[in-house]
């Protein structure tokens, strides 16, 4: 194993050792209460499986059979959910014919980034993620079941589904994905119609024309943002089926995944003894190698908040150090949009998944020696799934990179980038994420004045007015978590994307976020303290002059530090982002969540639970 990986995972395991003994603890106290229904009264069981079938009760009755949970998050609005309409009967006839039952045990709800970017909804999208876990736990809380499947595919929605399923951690978990949709128009064709509407080039009728012929049908949207680097987390953390992440959707192959996931989970499930819970299988050897993933296929910046939280929920602790360190021996293996042209699709014909956990194995880049719904190790993991049509069964071979596509999928010894695809920057204004996989070596470094705004929507105005054809570098602030939610700031792309295009050194910094597709224009994201908490990015002001130093991964404001202790804050009023589109809804949870390096969450570590 590469000693920077090891130190950074004892490390870990150091600093969570108080945390994770106690959520260790608490398993094992569950494990010995047996298989969960036997703890029922008699009117709670026949409440618990009033609506079954007779022979379900039966089963049931006689708990000899696992009975299984389903967890999902379909609703036919999004598109990556809406094919998980069809999954519970899949699931349930594949469970019976395995000699196991399943209920649907609860829906989550499930919102789109796509949908609410650059409106009100989007204040509420990083806080779902906690709903979501908290949906998980009542879903559970009815103590019928021996396991659970997880139907998830997008941006908040597998992080809360995860820190549900670790607060019933004893139990076995698989994760089921719904696959991309088809391919349509290319990343570049889309980005360019967006540029020129910004520029007002094109109208309304052509963006929408050229919206709708990229995300066209049923499944995953296909560029590698934060929903499929979702699915590359459940991979490497050996959470879903081998290879399985990127099979299309509504095809004979994912409909035969459904069934062999759904026959997996048995495997995890000894009525007899302690069952492999997904608590116990996730370690901290888990979590690096899903940051290390992370970093090798230059995944979604949302992850420095949501792997955080991930951990946590399992009495992990992992910080922001740990991303930068891990950064410095992981190079970059992917080139997929932002970073590229290809999308998830392309991706998976070149090897996909598989590939990457080979190349990471075959180099002492990945922890071996960890858990996975497959057994011991993650060598099955470097297998692509394909469907035997005479048998009509899933069948694995081993993946190979193809040497046409090496434009798509690199090699340790010829990456893209020696470096990960992230990075931390610090400085006086604080510290931050940048995602470093799309930033051209031209736009690594800008020094220029600040222009400072309080939301996106005055950017928006005063690019309209033209008054920043110049260099730039945009902070836009009171955009965390506890001002109002911490959006995905992705509305302010197509305006400076189009102005660096024209030749303008451009940068933004901002405690908000920015879209898993994001990267074209260098951005210190996620600044903490956030400007809400008094952080030093409440004293900027337009005409500071500022760094953005991506190389030596450093953000300044250069003035003298005598004049910045000086300055007064005069906090904005932030009335107007607190109701409307449900907003008041979620006062206690702006006022109650962590930081952005602790996760941005309202749930605390085993052991310091809020009372």
């Amino acid at each position: 194993m590469n000693t920077q990986i090891q130190t950074v995972t004892n490390n870990i395991i150091e600093r969570s050792k108080p945390y994770r003994e106690i959520y260790l603890q608490r398993l094992n106290d569950a494990d010995l209460k047996g298989v969960n229904r036997t703890a029922l009264g008699c009117s709670n069981l026949a409440h618990g499986f009033a609506a079954c079938s007779q022979g379900d009760k039966d089963l049931l009755s006689d708990d000899v059979v696992p009975n299984i949970a389903i967890v999902s998050a379909y609703n036919d609005m999004l598109s990556a959910h809406q094919p998980f309409a069809t999954f519970p009967e899949i699931i349930k006839q594949a469970l019976k014919e395995a000699g196991a039952t399943a209920q649907f045990a609860g829906g989550v709800p499930a919102m789109c980034d796509g949908v609410t970017q650059s409106q009100p909804g989007m204040e509420l999208s990083l806080f779902s993620r906690d709903v979501i876990a908290q949906a998980t736990a009542i879903a559970l809380s009815h103590n019928m079941f021996d396991g659970a499947l997880y139907l998830g595919v997008c941006d908040k929605i597998v992080p809360g589904l995860i820190i549900g399923a670790l607060s019933f951690g004893h139990l076995p978990a698989v994760f089921i994905p719904g696959g991309p949709m088809p391919s349509g128009i290319s990343n570049t064709q889309k980005v360019q119609v967006r540029q020129d509407f910004a520029k007002g080039l094109v109208g309304k009728k052509q963006l929408l024309a050229s919206e709708s012929a990229s995300y066209h049908s049923a499944g995953t949207c296909t560029f590698y943002g934060t929903a499929n680097s979702n699915q590359m987390l459940m991979e490497m953390m050996g959470l879903h089926l081998p290879g399985s992440s990127f099979v299309t959707t509504n095809t004979p192959l994912r409909d035969e995944l459904t069934k062999a996931s759904s026959e997996q989970i048995l495997s995890l499930i000894n009525t007899d003894a302690s069952s492999m819970g997904i608590g116990k299988m996730l370690d901290e050897k888990s979590f690096v190698n899903a940051v290390i993933g992370l970093l090798a296929t230059g995944g979604s910046s949302n992850h420095t908040i949501h792997l955080v939280a991930m951990a946590r929920a399992a009495g992990i602790v992992i910080n922001w150090q740990d991303f930068h360190d891990l950064a410095q021996v992981i190079p970059l293996l992917t080139k997929l949009y932002p970073n590229g042209s290809a999308d998830v699709n392309h991706f998976h014909e070149a090897g996909g998944m598989p590939v990457v956990i080979k190349e990471l194995l075959e180099n002492e880049l990945l922890h071996n020696d960890v858990n996975t719904i497959m057994g011991k190790g993650l060598d099955t993991y470097t297998q692509l799934p394909t469907l035997d049509s005479s048998a009509n069964k899933v069948t694995w071979t081993q993946a190979s990179i193809d040497e046409t596509k090496k434009d798509i999928v690199g090699t340790i010894s010829e990456p893209f980038s020696d470096h990960g695809g992230l990075s931390i920057l610090d400085g006086n204004v604080g510290r931050s994420v940048i995602k470093t996989s799309a930033l051209k070596p031209e736009h690594k470094l800008i020094e220029a004045p600040a222009e400072v705004f309080n939301s996106q929507e005055e950017l928006d105005i005063a690019y309209k007015a033209g008054q920043l054809n110049k260099d730039f570098i945009a902070v836009v602030r009171y955009q965390g978590p506890k001002s109002n939610g911490m959006p995905e700031l992705h509305g302010l792309l197509p305006a400076l994307g189009a102005l660096q295009d024209e030749g303008f050194k451009i940068g933004i910094v901002t405690d908000g976020r920015m879209s898993g597709a994001s990267g074209k224009v260098a951005s210190a994201i996620h600044m903490t303290p956030e400007a809400s908490e008094g952080g030093v990015i409440a004293k900027i002001q337009t005409g500071d002059p500022m760094r953005l130093d991506v190389e030596n991964e450093i953000v300044e404001l250069l003035i003298d530090s005598v004049e910045l202790a000086k300055r007064k804050i005069v906090k904005p009023e932030l009335g107007g982002n607190r109701f409307a589109m449900g907003r008041e809804l979620f006062a206690s949870l702006r006022q109650n969540t962590s930081g952005a390096e602790e996760g941005a969450s309202i749930f605390s570590l085993p052991g310091e639970e809020q009372t």
